[in-house]
């Protein structure tokens, strides 16, 4: 396999060494060689048993069976056109590659591509890369990736730990990235002026302009502003792919969702790793097991602020006027819920001024935030609570209003099994 995966794409790739991949691969984390938990390793295993059988069409291979079988709505696509992945022979502005997600599982597929590219969400591993193959003599084989990945997917931008990349950048007529114009990295914190470059996007924004739906140097649609399109035929045909969206709101989410589920990763394995280093060095001084330093308690307490920072929405760059995609995500993606006792959930959208209605990040209700190290997770509960009931006032929590807190407090109450006895009273 190729050494340029990338899941989400929009991103340089950089052929450096993971920052931490000589820590990952020793214990605790062992990411290389440590058994998978999550929905493809499910599936996986039903392809192998001869539970389900994924059907292959000739335009699109095992996508739609698998978007299925994943539970992925074909509402989640967007499209890059910049050649920053995997297949990059198989993407320009004309052959755009597409991204499906749940709040589970991304898939990334290319137009007459030799495979699909998988990353899911491990409550033990962090983010997971596989590749199924679009041969049909294959019989839908997945294979778990791993180093080649992590040069993109575990160096520097993702601090050394597996995870995702969602890039803004300028590409060219074919899709080749003009470097000298720069890239950012996109989460919810990026001001909305500076997402999408190298990506289609449809949907309105009024008067709030966008990089998407632009080449450097072109002519025709795609040379000319990209904001407010919603119809993407007279860049190239739509109609190869399940849907002809590329959805202004499912971009939005997917750019906070990757940035959260990196943030769960980093705290889970700098947990994990504090409390491994910390145990060699009770057994070295022959004191009891289980004693806790400062230090160490420090290092949790460090790993664990930006989850709780992300997860309220901190920095969030805010929305000047409504914004509204095509394709139905918005509303597909409300109605998952939960929903309290008031019909209240944190998937509502606002839409008009921020992201969402409540500043609580859905992503609480993830496999990943279960999976938090119990002494992480407490400490992540602790501070929520502290910043919800009004105890926190500081700056990174300055933009929530008295009715946020309490808003988000009783949701999470209410939808969210196994919180702190505290959290009741």
């Amino acid at each position: 396999m190729t050494t340029r995966l990338l899941l989400l794409a929009g991103a340089v790739l950089v052929a450096a060494p993971p920052a931490a991949a000589a820590d990952l691969d020793r214990p605790p984390i062992q990411y290389s060689t440590a058994p998978a938990d999550n929905r493809v390793e499910d599936l996986v295993r039903k392809i192998k048993s001869g539970v389900i059988t994924l059907p292959r069409d000739p335009d699109t291979g095992y996508l739609r069976g698998l978007l299925q079988e994943l539970d992925i709505p074909p509402s989640s696509q967007v499209l890059v056109f910049s050649k920053t992945s995997l297949q990059r022979s198989r993407i320009g502005p004309k052959t755009p590659r597409a991204v499906y997600f749940n709040d589970d599982v991304a898939v990334g597929f290319c137009r007459r591509g030799d495979v699909l590219e998988l990353a899911a969400a491990d409550p033990n591993l962090g983010t997971v890369f596989y590749t199924l193959d679009q041969d049909p003599i294959r019989d839908a084989a997945i294979a778990r990736q791993g180093e080649n990945c992590l040069i993109c997917h575990g160096g520097s931008p993702t601090q050394g730990f597996p995870g995702h990349l969602a890039r803004s950048v300028s590409a060219d007529r074919s899709g080749e990235l003009v470097l000298s114009r720069g890239t950012k990295r996109v989460d919810h914190s990026t001001p909305f002026g500076d997402r999408w470059g190298g990506w289609y996007v449809t949907g309105t924004s009024g008067k709030q302009s966008h990089q998407g739906n632009r080449v450097v140097g072109g002519s025709g649609p795609a040379g000319r502003d990209g904001t407010n399109v919603t119809d993407l035929r007279p860049y190239f045909t739509a109609g190869d792919y399940p849907t002809p969206h590329s959805d202004l709101v499912a971009l939005m989410v997917l750019e906070h969702q990757g940035e959260a589920h990196n943030r769960l990763t980093r705290a889970n394995f700098l947990t994990r790793l504090a409390l491994a280093e910390e145990a060699e060095m009770n057994a070295a001084l022959d004191r009891p097991a289980g004693t806790r330093s400062e230090s160490t308690t420090r290092r949790i307490d460090r790993a664990c602020e930006p989850v709780v920072e992300y997860l309220l929405f901190s920095e969030e760059a805010p929305l000047t006027g409504p914004v509204a995609g095509t394709s139905g995500f918005a509303e597909e993606f409300a109605a998952r819920g939960p929903f309290d006792g008031q019909g209240r959930s944190l998937r509502q959208f606002d839409l008009t001024a921020r992201m969402f209605k409540y500043p609580l990040s859905y992503v609480v209700y993830s496999k990943l935030f279960d999976g938090l190290p119990a002494e992480a997770k407490e400490q992540v509960y602790r501070r929520l609570w502290e910043v919800l009931t009004g105890k926190d006032r500081s700056k990174p929590f300055a933009h929530l209003s008295d009715a946020d807190r309490r808003d988000c407090l009783e949701i999470l109450r209410d939808t969210k099994p196994g919180l702190p006895a505290y959290w009741k009273e």
